[in-house]
């Protein structure tokens, strides 16, 4: 599917470094062909179309093409994706599921409004649980760990020097999840997780994240695993404390 299309299924145009929706192949559409898989691998490669679908939407909750107060319909969006209403449907329910958009009966998904309190009460929770586990972690994980994480850093800034929104909030999750890991606590790092997805939703007022709030934010990521390496646990401290004042942390 063209970047354009998919911009489309949002009601406007997809920005040049939105990240394309990945093309659904004919028999995943549910359409007939002579080499047509059995029931078992049918299904499975229609959840395979369904998580597509909710990544792709997903990334346009965070480069605002899925506008707040908006209501979208599953069938008008699954005409724009080439695929039936079902994923898409079954896509939005999960992102319902996570409070990104609310069902709206016999209309569709309205995409949830936030404000400038809600997004401090997430940041507020993620430092609660995020701040003391790292503390922990620069003090027990040794400077080759730290090391191990630094491609997951520099994506962050070859996303933020491009203003890719999507693609950012993407790695910025990825390089948090690396590092909350390390704790080995797999229900802290789901709990991190889905609250960091939350605050990466857009507000109502500002839609979309400037590019020059991005690359700061990708710079603290590089300073503090600077910090870890070096085993400096007060510019460690400064720099997590401070790393969740900002929208993107």
């Amino acid at each position: 599917m063209e970047q354009g299309r998919a911009g489309e299924a949002f009601g406007t145009a997809a920005p040049a470094t939105a990240p394309a929706v990945v093309r659904v192949p004919e028999q995943a559409r549910g359409e007939h062909t002579h080499s047509e898989p059995h029931a078992p691998r049918a299904t499975v490669r229609r959840h395979s179309v369904r998580g597509q679908i909710l990544e792709a939407l997903r990334a346009a909750l965070v480069d605002g093409r899925l506008v707040p107060g908006q209501v979208y319909s599953a069938p008008a969006l699954g005409a724009r994706f080439g695929v039936s209403a079902t994923p898409v449907r079954e896509a939005m329910q999960q992102l319902a599921i996570e409070g990104a958009v609310e069902v709206v009966p016999n209309r569709g998904f309205r995409v949830s409004e936030r404000g400038p309190r809600e997004l401090a009460e997430l940041a507020e929770v993620r430092a609660l649980i995020e701040v003391p586990v790292m503390l922990r972690l620069a003090r027990t994980v040794p400077p080759g760990a730290w090391c191990a994480l630094r491609p997951l850093a520099d994506a962050t800034v070859a996303a933020a020097a491009v203003g890719d929104r999507a693609s950012y909030a993407e790695s910025d999750r990825a390089f948090h999840g690396a590092v909350l890991a390390l704790c080995g606590n797999e229900q802290l790092v789901m709990v991190a997780d889905d609250l960091h997805r939350r605050s990466q939703w857009p507000l109502e007022s500002n839609p979309a994240t400037r590019r020059a709030d991005l690359l700061a934010d990708a710079a603290e990521h590089t300073a503090l695993l600077d910090a870890l390496i070096a085993q400096d646990l007060p510019v460690v401290r400064s720099l997590v404390r401070e790393h969740f004042t900002g929208a993107e942390g």
